[in-house]
């Protein structure tokens, strides 16, 4: 929603494609956000193409046909929810890990073209697995291992706190020093706390 918004406002006056891996995509929510900001619901729903990816392989091809997009629509967001969930599980064990790695860097790759060559960005969540290890601090890990974190340009940690907030920590920036924001998702959207 707030990438359709004016770039005096904060947004890109751009549209935004959504690929669904785990059919989490609410256009309600997008109701609810649209409505907070006093936009057009309809004309804000038809700004965001969603499109559900059944497969690595099908997500990888939706990127391909993003590219196809972009002069219809002004694509300047795309969100993929989530990057690492499809090569999870279709590519299980160690035997499975080279194989799924490099098809994933493929990805990551693919990725980076896009928003180079059209000038967008590109946001996308990824899984942790626990780590039984790990005795002190965090037992997560992301999953994807040094291809995503090495590919990314900027690593959110997100995380619950206590009475509703949430904390965002920047992991890792070209440029910017680690740190964190608090923050609350609200019917309206996602909102300082």
């Amino acid at each position: 929603v707030n990438v359709q918004l004016p770039e005096e406002q904060g947004g890109l006056s751009a549209g935004a494609l959504y690929i669904d891996t785990e059919g989490t995509f609410r256009p309600e929510r997008i109701a609810q956000m649209a409505v907070a900001l006093n936009l057009d619901l309809k004309k804000t729903l038809r700004n965001i193409i969603y499109a559900r990816a059944y497969n690595s392989d099908h997500q990888m091809f939706l990127v391909e046909k993003a590219m196809d997009l972009i002069p219809r629509h002004n694509i300047r967001l795309l969100v993929i929810d989530s990057l690492t969930g499809h090569f999870r599980a279709e590519y299980v064990g160690r035997g499975a890990l080279a194989e799924r790695q490099q098809k994933l860097n493929k990805h990551m790759h693919a990725l980076l073209k896009f928003a180079r060559v059209h000038n967008a960005v590109i946001c996308v969540t990824n899984q942790v697995a626990a780590r039984p290890d790990v005795f002190f601090g965090d037992p997560t890990q992301p999953i994807g291992g040094h291809i995503v974190g090495h590919t990314a340009m900027f690593r959110l940690y997100l995380r619950k706190s206590k009475g509703g907030r949430r904390i965002a920590r920047l992991i890792d920036s070209p440029h910017l020093p680690e740190g964190e924001a608090v923050f609350i998702v609200k019917e309206e959207g996602i909102r300082d706390a």
